[in-house]
This record gives structure tokens, C-alpha cells and sequence, in this order.
């Protein structure tokens, strides 16, 4: 029996997902325009034969065009204290790229953000409307890790940005 669809109340799914934590990563490119790039916490993995990834953005965002360009692209996985980079990329109508964010060109043209530990070049395979989204696959190419001691990761929660495995946990007295 084929299910009906019901109009969802857009505040009531805004307020559902607002309690689901997403990893932060901010998505770099240069189509030929200069360096663009947004926050997004929608990136998921998708495959690892090929390695492939996923993430959303919206139809309006002022990166679409640009990502609408872009034949590859970085995305940047935040650690837990690049929270003032991730609301920089978030903030429409600034210059994104503009002091005190340090970044600099890969070899092939990408921008990378300084600041990020972790990052990943890949090709952008296929791009897909849904809605008034765009879904965005992309082919891995290279994946850079620095060294670290400890995990650390910034999350999305509540309308908000948070640290997580920043603090060692410690047995109580």
C-alpha cells in the first residue's frame, strides 16, 4: 500500500534535527572565481570502493554556484576549538577567506584552512536536487591526517557549536 505524504511542519523539523549532533566540516573550492566555502554538518560517508562521500547544500546558499562549478574541492574536518571557523563559514555576506583565517593553495588550487588537522581532496561526482537542496557526492582523491595525541571533533547541537574528546575523561574521587 503506497504511503501518503503529509505536509511536515518546517519549525517542527528544523527543532527535530537541531537535537542531533552532526560532526563540522568547512567545504573549500575555487572554481575559477576565487576561493569559496561553506559550513556544513551533513557530510557522511557513502562508500569505500570507490571512496565516496556526501553532503547538502541549499539552493540558495552563496556557495552553490561556485560548488556548481567546481570540478574538486576540500572539505575540512574541525577540531574542538575551531568554533569562531566554522561560524566564519557559516556567515553570509563576509569574506569567508579574509584575515585572521590562514589558508593556503594546494597544488592543484584547492584552498585548505590551516587550521584543519584533518582534510580530504576529492572529485565531485555527482550533484543532485532534492528538494531545495543540492546533493553533493564526491570521489576521494587524497586524505591528509596530522598527527594528534588525542581525538577532537566540533559538533552542531541545539543551534550551537561543541567541543568533543578535547577534555580526557578522569575516574571521580
Amino acid at each position: 500500500m503506497p504511503i501518503e505524504a503529509t505536509r511536515i511542519d518546517t519549525t517542527r523539523f528544523r527543532e527535530l534535527f537541531r537535537h542531533h549532533a552532526g560532526g563540522v566540516v568547512v567545504i573549500t573550492l575555487d572554481a575559477g572565481t576565487g576561493p569559496a566555502g561553506f559550513t556544513a554538518t551533513s557530510l557522511a560517508s557513502v562508500s569505500l570502493a570507490p571512496p565516496l562521500v556526501t553532503f547538502a547544500i541549499s539552493a540558495t546558499s552563496s556557495t552553490w554556484p561556485h560548488l556548481r562549478a567546481a570540478d574538486t574541492l576540500v572539505v575540512n574536518f574541525l577540531g574542538h576549538d575551531d568554533h569562531e571557523l566554522a561560524r566564519t563559514f557559516a556567515t553570509s555576506g563576509v569574506d569567508r577567506f579574509a584575515a585572521p583565517v590562514e589558508w593556503r593553495r594546494l597544488g592543484t588550487g584547492e584552498p585548505v584552512l590551516e587550521a584543519s588537522r584533518r582534510w580530504l581532496r576529492g572529485a565531485v561526482r555527482e550533484r543532485i536536487q532534492l528538494g531545495d537542496h543540492h546533493l553533493i557526492v564526491v570521489e576521494i582523491l587524497h586524505i591528509e591526517l596530522s598527527p594528534s595525541d588525542r581525538p577532537s571533533a566540533l559538533v552542531y547541537h541545539r543551534g550551537d557549536y561543541h567541543p568533543v574528546g578535547h577534555t580526557p575523561l578522569t575516574a571521580s574521587t
